[in-house]
């Protein structure tokens, strides 16, 4: 009797003990991802203020997007956001999400900001598993080879100059690495492209903000 005491009080305590772990578990997972998300949100502000300055425009850019769903644009089924920018109530920038699939180690996920006109507003690699020392030249803190983007224009397949200049194009590679700044490139013109076949609605001028009905106090 004494050992089937002790048997059931030896599961009763790993069973508490369970309960307690996956309660404690769950309990980091959660604030965790909020963490995590919060973070995310962070990051993504800050690298949309950097290609459109907040001062520049009278709108929230992380409040003022519309969904897109393309994946051979972001390499994902999942509806992504692009961040539109307004001055005097028009669109001026619309910041698009794309993923480069062909990076040296991986996918580089970026944000391209083009203008109204077409040209390009800016460029920002928001993560990427790209060689440290090599193709981490897309991060503005290690490099300004990003910025080259800055006001740039493609001309669509018949611009042989949008390419590395390795690949008889305008943009420098880098030292020893060109697969990194070639993914970049491409899928900067991709990007533009869905600009191009989109544009109607993306310069829709709508809101997608959610608004009081009129009326409401």
């Amino acid at each position: 009797m004494e050992m089937l005491t002790a048997i059931r009080n030896s599961a009763l305590g790993l069973s508490i003990f369970a309960v307690i772990t996956s309660g404690a578990i769950a309990l980091t997972q959660v604030s965790t991802k909020a963490q995590i998300e919060s973070n995310e949100r962070e990051a993504r502000a800050k690298a949309l203020y950097q290609i459109v300055p907040k001062e520049s425009i009278d709108n929230n850019l992380l409040e003022d997007s519309v969904e897109i769903n393309e994946p051979a644009l972001t390499a994902s089924n999942q509806p992504v956001k692009a961040f539109r920018a307004r001055r005097n109530g028009q669109i001026v920038t619309v910041i698009i999400p794309v993923t480069a699939p062909d990076g040296y180690t991986g996918n580089i996920n970026m944000i391209v900001g083009i203008n109204a006109d077409e040209s390009v507003a800016g460029v920002r690699v928001l993560a990427h598993k790209e060689t440290p020392g090599l193709g981490d030249k897309v991060e503005l803190k290690k490099s300004s080879w990003l910025l080259g983007f800055d006001g740039q224009r493609y001309e669509g397949d018949d611009d042989p100059s949008w390419a590395v200049k390795k690949d008889g194009g305008r943009f420098d590679q880098f030292t020893g690495a060109t697969i990194t700044p070639r993914a970049v490139v491409n899928a900067t013109a991709r990007a533009i492209h869905y600009f191009r076949e989109h544009k109607t609605e993306l310069l829709e001028t709508r809101s997608d903000i959610t608004s009081e009905p009129a009326g409401a106090e």
